[in-house]
């Protein structure tokens, strides 16, 4: 890190405004004292939850709570969980929760999430 001309908008100006903290990177800083931290979200990131970036997963709980499976290749797979949340965290297409009949019961596009309902029989994404 060179200075604060590396520094995120945000991270600067945070800096400025409560004393003590620590520059973690351009997007990332730290308060010790306080037990506080921020996290400005880089624009190539498409993480959604904790669905990592060019991931797919299905979890156990709405709302991305629970259980998380991830694929990181796209194609069409049983995730082995209940499934009641979805999430797409890649840059394009969309993941679909599909029932045994192969009617869709949630679809999530790039960058978003669906909560499910009904019996998930298997995960599909589309490029």
């Amino acid at each position: 890190m060179s200075g604060t001309a590396d520094l995120h908008p945000d991270i600067a100006a945070a800096l400025d405004e409560i004393p003590g903290g620590v520059v973690i990177d351009s997007h990332h800083a730290h308060w010790p004292e306080l037990g506080m931290s921020i996290d400005v979200p880089d624009e190539n990131e498409r993480a959604v939850g904790s669905c990592a970036t060019g991931n797919v997963c299905a979890y156990s709980g709405s709302g991305l709570s629970g259980t998380r499976v991830s694929w990181s290749t796209c194609g069409t797979y049983a995730p082995g969980i209940t499934v009641r949340s979805i999430a797409n965290a890649r840059s394009a297409g969309y993941a679909q929760a599909r029932s045994s009949s192969g009617s869709v019961l949630a679809t999530a596009i790039a960058g978003s999430s669906a909560n499910v309902s009904g019996s998930v029989a298997d995960v599909r994404c589309v490029p």
